[in-house]
């Protein structure tokens, strides 16, 4: 049985939430998220369920390691985790939800211990090999509560039986694991070439609670990739950089 904790959500575009714990009451986290902590909260850091789990980790691109934030003290104690980049976080109470629920491999931020934090791998190959970032899934199993983060504005749908509907996989966020996920090759070479989106997107089959992103961070960070490409460019066809600042402003949008 997960710990139960309670919460406050602080900020707008750049949230944290402040967990608060009792007693011998503990949360967990991916290393790295911590922002601040009071006085009797202790780190214990280890690999979340045996060296299998650790390496299972590493190979989808996340942390070897997970950390529990356990209060030894006396009253409440306080310990805080930050959002990585713009965006809004979204608490999932598991025990209204069925006891699990799926999400983005990098959209996990914190959960009560107990909660278990499992990679889902997608059952169908089509997935693995083309499904960009919807295809490593992690499972937030568990009765306590779980807080995810997403980039932008979110987006909450709920799918009835048999409605579907098609989404970027870079802009789904987390879903009920009774949708069916599949994914969905974007046809004709226009489309792949000019349209200015994934070639693969994700079919979703309800029924079931899905949360979506209007700002994934491989998005974001595929702009700023491109415009700092498109400045280093400018740079090298001015005078001693000059020239080439000028220009590449102008034509970068920059006034």
């Amino acid at each position: 049985m997960a710990d139960s904790i309670d919460y406050t959500i602080i900020g707008d575009d750049m949230q944290i939430v402040e967990i608060e714990l009792d007693p011998g009451e503990g949360v967990r986290a991916e290393a790295g998220a911590m922002m601040y902590m009071v006085d009797g909260i202790e780190m214990q850091t280890s690999t979340g369920g045996g060296l299998f789990k650790g390496f299972k980790r590493i190979v989808t691109g996340e942390s070897f390691f997970i950390t529990t934030f356990l209060h030894n003290g006396s009253g409440k104690g306080h310990v805080a985790f930050g959002a990585p980049y713009p965006g809004k976080i979204i608490p999932l109470d598991l025990d209204k939800l069925g006891g699990s629920f799926l999400c983005q491999k990098d959209a996990f931020l914190c959960a009560a211990r107990g909660v278990e934090i499992e990679v889902a791998f997608t059952k169908k190959i089509g997935a693995g090999i083309f499904g960009g970032e919807g295809f490593i899934l992690q499972r937030l199993a568990g009765d306590g509560r779980a807080f995810v983060h997403a980039g932008g504005t979110i987006i909450k749908k709920e799918l009835k039986s048999g409605e579907s509907l098609r989404v970027d996989t870079g802009c789904l966020v987390a879903f009920s694991p009774s949708i069916t996920y599949d994914i969905k090759f974007v046809g004709g070479f226009t489309n792949a070439l000019f349209g200015g989106e994934g070639l693969f997107l994700a079919r979703l089959t309800g029924p079931g609670l899905l949360y979506l992103q209007s700002l994934p961070f491989s998005r974001l960070a595929d702009r700023i990739f491109a415009a700092s490409r498109f400045q280093q460019r400018g740079e090298k066809k001015g005078v001693g950089g000059i020239g080439g600042n000028v220009l590449g402003g102008i034509l970068g949008g920059d006034r």
